[in-house]
Parts: C-alpha cells; structure tokens; sequence
C-alpha cells in the first residue's frame, strides 16, 4: 500500500524496549528513488538528537495506531555513529552506519535493495531460507567487504521536506510545486511525487511517477518531467481522501502511455 510522507512523519519508531521517538523527514536515493533511511527526532530522550534509521530494521507497522517497530534497542540507537542530518549524508557516513548495525549494502545489485526487492530480505537470516552460522558469517564478511569498496562513492540521498516546494517543470513550462510523496510500505520505494497545480490550473492535484522524471536541479529548486504541460492537464487528479487503488494506478500509466512499475518490478524480482 501507499503511504503519503505526511503519514509517515506522524509515526513513531518503537525499539524493542521502548520508543526511539517520532518521524521528521525521509532521505531517498534520487537515482533508484527509494527511501532509505528515516530521520527520527528522539525528542527529550536524547536531547533532541536525530538518528537516522534504516528500513531494514522496520518490522511490524501498525499504520493505524501511526507506529513503526524496529528490530533494535534503544541503547543500540543511543550509542550509533553521530550523524549532521541537517546536512548531506556521505558515503562514509553510510558505511559507518550500516557497519555498526551488521547491515548489509543496498548499492550494487540488480534489486531495490541489493540483492532483493524488500528491505528485510538484506539482513543476514532474514531471508526466506535462513542462513546457517557459517553462511551467515560469510555474508557479513562481505558485506563488510563491499562497504569498504563503496566509501568513497556519491550516494545521492536527499532530504523529501527539502524537495517539498520544488517547481516542476514539463517540456512546455510550468505546472506546478511538488506537495509530497507516496511510498511503497513493502519495498520503500518512492512511486509517486504529488504535485498541486494551483499556481497553473486551481484546484488540481496529479501525480507524476518518478520514472517520468528527467531529473531533479537542486541549484534552482526544480524538477523536470518528460511530459507536456497537456498531458498533465489531462491526467487523472489525485483526491488524497480517496484510496489510490491499483484500478487508478493504471489509469494513470494507461493516460500517459507508459509501463506500470509493477510491471518493471516483476521483472527485477524475476531477473533477481
């Protein structure tokens, strides 16, 4: 299901002993478009302090009571590398992070995450056959290899609530700000920025699949899409109250001419 990124900064992050504190912002990687690390503001408990926290250690969402659970401790959060998330997250500091936790790398592989398309399926045993001591020691082993490898490379993560605000631009022009994000609650992945047209065409919200996205300017605040300013006008509005059902979805994609993602991600899952 889809969530918007309004609801996912309403949710607080429970440890196994205890809540860890409330959702601020998500940081997505702009090329694979997926959200890979949530910034928490654990509030009083540490002084304010945000930590980030990785999908991989989401475990049983409870969306109705806005509660995400995560397979860590809250001493473990407590004592995790230091992290700036008022500015850009590197590499480094991504291998730092996903060392101290025994995770593996999502960067390399043919899947969302890695070898996978789900964020639990990167964690040594929780696949769907578990992984032997032996085994299970030779895939952390290389991933530790691997995040050695990658240290110094670009991971273009970015800020959602930095992109909130941002102009998009059709081939033709103008046709509006981006107003949020929908996101995958299985995989993370980010499958629709929402856009309001009200500075073009009142009262409109549609939304844009990041497949459709030439690319995003961060010096100027803007987003180019692969699409005219007619063909959004056009498209089937988005009404939040209303639930994005897959009969929607592929409305959307039937209007625009273009190949659902389900359709893309069956295909990864299949090549994977």
């Amino acid at each position: 299901m889809l969530r918007s990124l309004k609801e996912l900064e309403k949710c607080t992050i429970g440890a196994t002993d205890g809540d860890i504190g409330q959702v601020k912002d998500l940081y997505f990687d702009d090329r694979a478009w997926v959200v890979r690390y949530l910034i928490v503001d654990t509030g009083s408990w540490l002084s304010g302090r945000k930590v980030l926290i990785s999908p991989i250690a989401i475990e049983k969402p409870d969306w109705p009571a806005h509660r995400l659970a995560a397979m860590t401790t809250r001493d473990q959060v407590k004592n995790s590398p230091d992290i700036d998330t008022d500015k850009p997250v590197s590499r480094q500091h991504e291998v730092q992070y996903l060392g101290y936790y025994g995770y593996p790398t999502y960067w390399g592989g043919a899947g969302l995450w890695g070898a996978g398309m789900y964020p639990f399926a990167t964690v040594p045993g929780q696949a769907e056959l578990p992984l032997g001591v032996a085994a299970r020691q030779r895939a952390i082993a290389g991933a530790d290899a691997e995040r050695e490898r990658h240290r110094d490379d670009d991971p273009h993560l970015r800020s959602c609530e930095a992109v909130v605000g941002y102009h998009i631009h059709a081939t033709d022009g103008e046709v509006g700000h981006v107003e949020g994000f929908l996101v995958d609650d299985e995989t993370w992945a980010i499958r629709y920025i929402v856009v309001n047209t009200s500075n073009w065409w009142i009262g409109h919200k549609v939304l844009i699949a990041p497949q459709w996205i030439g690319g995003i300017q961060w010096s100027d605040e803007s987003v180019t899409v692969d699409l005219s300013r007619d063909a959004v006008k056009a498209a089937p509005t988005y009404d939040p109250p209303t639930d994005l059902d897959r009969q929607r979805e592929t409305s959307l994609y039937t209007h625009y001419g273009r190949p659902p993602y389900w359709t893309a991600d069956s295909k990864r899952e299949h090549d994977i």
